[in-house]
């Protein structure tokens, strides 16, 4: 996945000094990929470090994702993957602060922000008749060696252990320490977008799909990181009526996702434009709606 760059407060970086970050996200990609090869038993999804303002794409692996009981659910066909129709309830998440505290800080804003997107996605699923379980939560306060079976993804301030639905997070790093923008509440809810493709079986049938075709895998993972975007967006569009935040920070938001695209990258285009990260995000934002988040049905068009 593509880092969003640091927002908020503080100075902040125009886009261009972001796009001039392309190849510190291709070496990173290379180290990774070399490291963890495609179809390895274990995966690490993350969101890197702001500062190195990288993404490392995932090294895919295949296995089975938790089902809904019997079928997809009410809202979907036979077998098919679903996340339910309708919204999740309106609910409060206000944010603990964090200009200041250091790792207990941050240990407590995390586990807060975790505890929001439980209920409100526990509350969703049991309404849309889905099986729900919350992710495993584990904090570092340092980056390790090893990490879910592989080596810890390079700059990488959060990812997403898929094969032992683990939600990994660092303690220290430019990403959580001191913020005051809406840049860490982003990166919790986008992994946690990760655990709701594996529940629902959107990341079985897109791993399915990616080991079938190789030549389309790069489109593939567009759609499913574009879905993660814009679940991240549904969630705090429900809680955004909580958050004491101004109509700059949404902006300021929404700029940051536009600037952290594929736009003129040299490596695999993996994660969309620019203005297609943005149009999935404020979609869910929008809408509220999980069923709006269905980037697999959309036109290539969409998910360039």
């Amino acid at each position: 996945m593509r880092c969003l760059p640091p927002i908020g407060a503080g100075p902040r970086r125009p886009a261009a000094a972001v796009r001039r970050t392309a190849p510190a996200v291709v070496a990173c990609l290379t180290a990774f990929l070399a490291a963890v090869p495609y179809g390895a038993a274990a995966r690490a999804d993350s969101v890197a470090d702001p500062h190195a303002a990288t993404r490392v794409l995932p090294a895919a692996a295949y296995g089975t994702a938790a089902r809904p009981h019997g079928t997809a659910g009410r809202a979907g066909s036979a077998g098919s993957p679903s996340l339910g129709r309708g919204r999740p309830a309106v609910t409060s998440c206000p944010e603990p602060p964090l200009v200041d505290g250091g790792i207990p800080r941050s240990r407590e804003y995390l586990t807060a922000i975790m505890g929001c997107l439980n209920r409100s996605w526990s509350g969703h699923f049991a309404r849309a008749g889905l099986r729900f379980r919350a992710p495993t939560v584990r904090f570092y306060e340092e980056p390790a060696e090893r990490v879910c079976g592989v080596p810890w993804p390079t700059g990488a301030a959060a990812f997403y252990c898929t094969e032992k639905a683990t939600v990994v997070f660092p303690l220290t790093g430019d990403w959580i320490e001191g913020r005051t923008d809406l840049y860490p509440l982003k990166i919790a809810a986008h992994e946690y977008g990760h655990h709701l493709q594996s529940l629902t079986g959107f990341r079985a049938r897109y791993e399915a799909r990616a080991r079938a075709d190789r030549a389309r895998r790069a489109e593939l993972n567009r759609r499913y990181e574009l879905q993660a975007d814009c679940l991240s967006g549904v969630f705090l569009g429900s809680v955004r009526g909580s958050l004491s935040r101004t109509a700059p920070d949404w902006t300021a938001l929404s700029e940051a996702i536009r600037a952290a695209g594929d736009d003129g990258d040299d490596g695999p285009r993996t994660h969309g434009t620019g203005a297609h990260r943005a149009h999935w995000f404020d979609r869910g934002l929008r809408t509220v709606s999980p069923a709006a988040c269905d980037t697999w049905a959309a036109p290539p068009s969409a998910v360039s």
